[in-house]
């Protein structure tokens, strides 16, 4: 489902201002329990108007939820083909760092991620981590004995759950410093990741650099 077309027509501020609202109920009350009414009311117009936009609650869950999911792609950026190995895991690393500060910032980002990925079924998230999978083949780094695709998955699943787990320590002992600090953990992810890659023979070394 996604809107109908008079709400692309309408002006970028006004769509954002809607998205916005809806957003913050939906992460408050979860997707399956937040009330269409209180969404519409709070966005300013009647349920009548409503429907000139959105053809019901799950059109509406649908745009917000596209919209978080093109958030962290933008925070993410496209992969770009790394120039060595060195510079494989510092753009990933770079990554991982920008997309755990943006969620730590934008809780109602965090509480409707996982039902953003889940909604594209794979689709431009997995894209961006079959891109990188597709890079560190080139460069020698990863694996080519199992389906670029699985690796894909496998990828995206370890960084969503690494996130998850930085985000929590991020909460209960935040870092000092400057905004560049490193993740907490993230020699344990890098870790656990080059285990995925390399069929597990990487014996707990972290980042090859």
């Amino acid at each position: 489902m996604t809107p109908l077309p008079r709400f692309r027509r309408l002006p970028a501020e006004r769509q954002e201002a809607i998205l916005t609202v809806a957003r913050a109920h939906f992460a408050e009350h979860g997707p399956a329990s937040a009330s269409y009414n209180k969404i519409i009311e709070a966005a300013g117009f009647s349920k009548t108007a409503a429907y000139q936009y959105f053809d019901g609650r799950e059109d509406l869950l649908g745009a917000v939820l596209d919209d978080v999911l093109d958030r962290l792609l933008g925070v993410l950026g496209s992969w770009t083909p790394a120039r060595d190995e060195v510079d494989f895991w510092a753009r990933l690393e770079a990554g991982s760092h920008a997309l755990v500060a943006h969620l730590s910032t934008h809780p109602d980002d965090l509480a409707l991620a996982d039902a953003a990925v889940g909604r594209a079924q794979g689709g431009v998230w997995l894209g961006w981590f079959g891109a990188v999978v597709e890079d560190g083949q080139r460069l020698g780094l990863i694996r080519t004995d199992v389906a670029p695709a699985l690796l894909a998955a496998a990828t995206a699943a370890v960084m969503r759950a690494a996130d998850a787990w930085a985000l929590t320590a991020l909460r209960t002992a935040p870092p000092e410093g400057s905004a560049t600090q490193a993740v907490p953990g993230s020699e344990q992810v890098w870790s656990l990741l080059r285990g995925l890659w390399s069929g597990g023979t990487d014996g707990g070394g972290g980042r090859a650099h």
